[in-house]
């Protein structure tokens, strides 16, 4: 059965537009993108959360070895369209054991990524030391992108966090061990450029991470 909106930033329940109000709205956050329910990991719903996206929907590609896609969903409406989108992939980690990765892209203030992060956000500005050298990059759409990791995050995971074709790129890896696969340099599509290749992903099971 498919569920209902929620707030991007909390996981509350919103309440869709209506008279009083042309936006959908969070009790604790006010107007929000709302985050439609995550989409069970497979090519033809991967392909709906493309097509509805106006951000990119990134996916390291080609995967690590042994790793799976594990669910997509986006954040807004039919009239925004996708304002930001979060990828999940699982597989192996680096030192053992399960690993699971999320990568979200949104605009800013949004606070999607944050909810996963596990902050206060919306933004991880404030958790960025910039003036620092980066503790990863990646390669995003063919272009060398730094990416910091955030401090004061939950311990459970690692959070990193950069920008990327004027965008927020987040990047929260289970357990936190496994952020060590930031260090490889990934090499990230954006998914709305992948053409054919998108037939080509390996689905898994939907990642219980889409479901907090």
């Amino acid at each position: 059965m498919r569920g209902e909106p929620t707030c991007p930033r909390c996981g509350d329940r919103v309440r869709a537009p209506g008279l009083f109000s042309d936006s959908w709205q969070c009790a604790a956050h006010g107007p929000v993108q709302p985050l439609q329910p995550a989409l069970p990991p497979s090519i033809d719903a991967l392909s709906v959360c493309v097509s509805r996206a106006v951000v990119p929907v990134w996916m390291p590609w080609p995967l690590p070895l042994g790793w799976l896609h594990t669910g997509a969903a986006c954040a807004g409406d039919e009239r925004s369209g996708g304002r930001a989108s979060v990828v999940a992939c699982s597989g192996p980690a680096p030192l053992g054991g399960p690993g699971e990765l999320l990568l979200i892209s949104e605009e800013p203030a949004l606070g999607l990524g944050a909810r996963f992060a596990g902050i206060d956000g919306p933004d991880p500005a404030p958790l960025m030391e910039v003036d620092r050298s980066p503790h990863a990059k990646v390669h995003a759409a063919g272009r060398p992108t730094p990416l910091w990791r955030l401090r004061d995050t939950p311990g459970d995971r690692a959070v990193f966090a950069g920008e990327a074709l004027g965008l927020w790129l987040w990047a929260v890896v289970w357990p936190e061990e496994a952020g060590l696969m930031m260090y490889d340099e990934l090499v990230l599509t954006d998914l709305r450029e992948a053409g054919a290749e998108i037939d080509l992903i390996p689905c898994g099971a939907l990642s219980p991470k889409l479901l907090r």
